[in-house]
This record gives C-alpha cells, sequence and structure tokens, in this order.
C-alpha cells in the first residue's frame, strides 16, 4: 500500500510537524522532508518563471501591437510587476534567479510563446531585448 508519505502527503506533514515539536528526531522521516523543502524552492521559482514570462509576453504585446494598447495590457503588466516585486522583497534568494541564463532563457521562451498565441505575430527575438532592471521598473514601457 505504500507509506503514509505516498498515501497522504497532508497527514504525513501533519505527523511529521508533531514529531518534530515533540523532539522525536529518530522518528521523523528525513528524505522525505528533505524533499519537501527543497520542492518549497522549486515553487518559488516556478510562481517567478510563471509571473515574468506573463509579464514579459505583455511587453512584447505592447511593443509590436501599439494599436491595440489598452488599459487592460497596462493593469495586467503593473499587477505582474507589484506581484514579482513583492515576491522578491519576501524572498531575496529569488533575486539571483534572475540572472540565471537558462532560467531566463526557459521564461523568455514561456513568453514568447504566450505572446504568440495571443497575437499570432512570430516576429519576436530570440532573447529578450530587456534587461532585468528595466522589466521591473514600473515606468518602463517599450516602444514599437
Amino acid at each position: 500500500m505504500g507509506t503514509l508519505y505516498e498515501q497522504d502527503v497532508m497527514a504525513w506533514a501533519s505527523e511529521q510537524a508533531a514529531l518534530l515539536r515533540a523532539g522525536k528526531l529518530a522518528a521523523i522521516d528525513i528524505e522525505h522532508i528533505a524533499q519537501e523543502i527543497e520542492d518549497v524552492g522549486k515553487s518559488e521559482k516556478r510562481e517567478l518563471a510563471s509571473r515574468m514570462a506573463v509579464l514579459l509576453a505583455h511587453l512584447l504585446k505592447w511593443q509590436y501591437q501599439p494599436g491595440r494598447r489598452g488599459n487592460s495590457w497596462s493593469r495586467t503588466i503593473k499587477e505582474q510587476r507589484k506581484a514579482l516585486a513583492a515576491a522578491l522583497r519576501q524572498t531575496p534568494s529569488l533575486n539571483a534567479t534572475l540572472t540565471d541564463p537558462d532560467w531566463l532563457a526557459g521564461t523568455w521562451a514561456d513568453a514568447v510563446t504566450k505572446a504568440i498565441d495571443e497575437t499570432g505575430l512570430d516576429t519576436f527575438p530570440e532573447d529578450c531585448p530587456w534587461a532585468m532592471a528595466q522589466v521591473l521598473m514600473q515606468e518602463f514601457l517599450p516602444e514599437g
């Protein structure tokens, strides 16, 4: 049937928390606890990438479809920047992710895919044309 971790991760987590609080360290599931802690970091990075891809896609749309600019796009850009700033404030170690070339390449590819799907255009740059500082700057909007 498997371990409690495999059967019901929430029940397992409650059990592990109780064991830790009771100081019963010999009884804890060290391997799965370590895995779950690592997964928290991965989840934070996925959230950062998701928000960044939405922001970058909207910046692309803003630049490449100036005639379609509107409050909705502007609002989305502001909301994503606000959420990204909050995430970076709450988890400062995520700032290093913004300079990881592999992370940026994957996030950029996701943004371009979103922009292509939403615009029907396929003329977007292969690499992000903006510095991360620009992308995150509240006043920055690319010109088309």
